[in-house]
């Protein structure tokens, strides 16, 4: 969800998305609650961090909550890291409506973070 707001903030960054537990493919949850929210997803992957391990980065951005100790330590120049942490709405256990709002909430803070973060450091005519 971060990797689709960024990118639906400015296309002209260059965003890419892993992590420590990738399917391959995105939750059909986070997908729905993005597509409501106008920004199209679908074309997404899951993809494990260690194919960006070594590799040369301005921000690392950590996102789920516990990410930050688990994640491994990038070995390429890393300019800034940072880690905005998120409950990850797939654990949330339910009603499905409840699960639903659960990855409402979740995405509406990660807009909300992602959004100040773009405005404050990444916008390069702000």
């Amino acid at each position: 969800m971060a990797h689709g707001f960024l990118q639906s903030f400015d296309v002209h960054l260059t965003v890419c998305s892993a992590g420590t537990k990738a399917s391959g493919k995105l939750n059909p949850k986070a997908v729905e609650v993005m597509t409501e929210a106008g920004v199209d997803i679908l074309h997404h992957t899951s993809n494990s961090v260690e194919i960006y391990l070594g590799e040369e980065w301005d921000y690392v951005i950590t996102v789920c909550g516990g990410a930050s100790e688990t994640c491994p330590m990038f070995t390429g120049k890393v300019k800034h890291r940072l880690h905005l942490g998120f409950d990850d709405p797939s654990d949330a256990q339910g009603s499905p409506v409840f699960i639903h709002s659960e990855f409402i909430r979740v995405r509406d803070e990660i807009r909300e973070s992602f959004l100040e973060l773009y405005n404050t450091k990444l916008n390069s005519n702000g």
